[in-house]
């Protein structure tokens, strides 16, 4: 096989800790030349400026692109990041863009890739989102022309979709490589690196529910009243950026006085998942309540809407935005024990990946998408 370049596009802490491992596979493959387009969330000051993070990896060849200001709707976003990504392109001349998931990057690296002839490998795609990610997960999907899935439900909704099953490569969630890794650090070490005093805690992490923002102050209030009622200490990380961001930081803001709460603009995804590991439960309606909570048996409460459907662990205690139902499931999640689930893998999706990768065969792959029928 000749030598073939990946292009990885990250727009957000939690994609760059799902793709890390993948990256880390191909940078050390020979045969493989590894590059990263770092954007969306990455680039924001508001947000922890992440990239320094993705920089801080030791990856040869990164590329950092500002795609977005406060003022800008997802739309916006999309058109920017296409138009920097297919500068970018048209130089690096990749054979493969790799994208993960239901952000506006994520989509905006399909079609370029899909526009400009390059193949396009999706990472967990099929799956259920809820909220507007569902249609655009959904829609990097059909642009993409390789499938990396987290299992076999998955792969089922992208035949459903019309993929062939030829492109579909069920590989498990990579974010759990990192998850079982022996090299993420002590708890003690980030207790001490970010300042956190408590013993016992948990950890919240609420994201705005994009087709209901006409609820979500009085749906994060009500998180917020529960949290404080609880009487429980809690490790608070900022939402994501997607529309409605602001209205959850204003009410998270207060909590920064109160000596039961630490809250961060965003934590590095290695210590993040130390501190999950080692938490009580996790609160909100982040995937990693339904994916990553799981892995570790650890319960977590869902609120509201966001993450419906997406996953079955015992574990998940799934409730309305109501301060009473938060406030028991709480209670329940901290007298409850649940033995690890592996419905998204065992922790080696890297393996299947690279083997996938260093196939001739993925490199026929046509790409000119034909729809098949079931």
């Amino acid at each position: 096989m000749p030598n073939k370049s990946i292009l990885y596009l990250t727009g957000t802490r939690a994609d760059f800790g799902k793709l890390k491992s993948l990256i880390q596979k191909t940078e050390s493959t020979e045969r493989l030349e590894t590059h990263l387009f770092v954007t969306g969330m990455h680039m924001l000051a508001k947000y922890g400026m992440t990239a320094k993070e993705v920089e801080k990896s030791g990856f040869k060849s990164i590329y950092k692109y500002i795609n977005q200001n406060d003022e800008d709707s997802m739309d916006v976003i999309l058109s920017k990041t296409i138009q920097g990504l297919s500068d970018y392109v048209k130089e690096l001349k990749p054979d493969m863009i790799v994208v993960h998931g239901d952000r506006v990057e994520a989509l905006a690296g399909a079609i370029v890739g899909a526009l400009n002839n390059i193949l396009v490998a999706h990472i967990e795609g099929g799956e259920v989102s809820g909220t507007i990610d569902e249609l655009i997960r959904h829609s990097v999907s059909k642009m993409a022309h390789l499938h990396f899935v987290s299992n076999a439900n998955a792969k089922a909704r992208l035949l459903q979709l019309g993929e062939k099953s030829e492109s579909i490569y069920v590989i498990g969630s990579p974010d759990l490589d990192i998850m079982k890794s022996k090299s993420l650090p002590s708890l003690a070490e980030v207790k001490s690196y970010y300042e956190i005093p408590f013993q016992d805690y948990g950890i919240v992490m609420y994201h705005p529910v994009t087709t209901e923002v006409d609820k979500l102050k009085e749906d994060i209030a009500s998180v917020r009243e529960a949290l404080e009622k609880s009487g429980k200490q809690y490790v608070v990380i900022y939402p994501n950026n997607d529309h409605g961001s602001s209205i959850i930081i204003d009410e998270l803001v207060p909590l920064q006085s109160n000596p039961k709460f630490r809250v961060f603009p965003s934590v590095r995804f290695e210590s993040f998942l130390t501190l999950l590991k080692y938490s009580q439960c996790i609160v909100g309606n982040s995937s990693a309540g339904v994916r990553e909570a799981p892995f570790y048996g650890l319960p977590s409460i869902n609120v509201g809407s966001r993450q419906n459907g997406r996953a079955a662990a015992k574990s998940i205690f799934n409730v309305p935005a109501e301060v009473d139902e938060i406030c028991q499931a709480i209670s329940l999640a901290h007298t409850s024990q649940f033995d690890p689930e592996k419905e998204f893998g065992g922790g080696d999706s890297d393996e299947h990946f690279i083997k996938a990768l260093v196939s001739e065969d993925l490199w026929q792959t046509s790409k000119q998408k034909l729809f098949v029928d079931i």
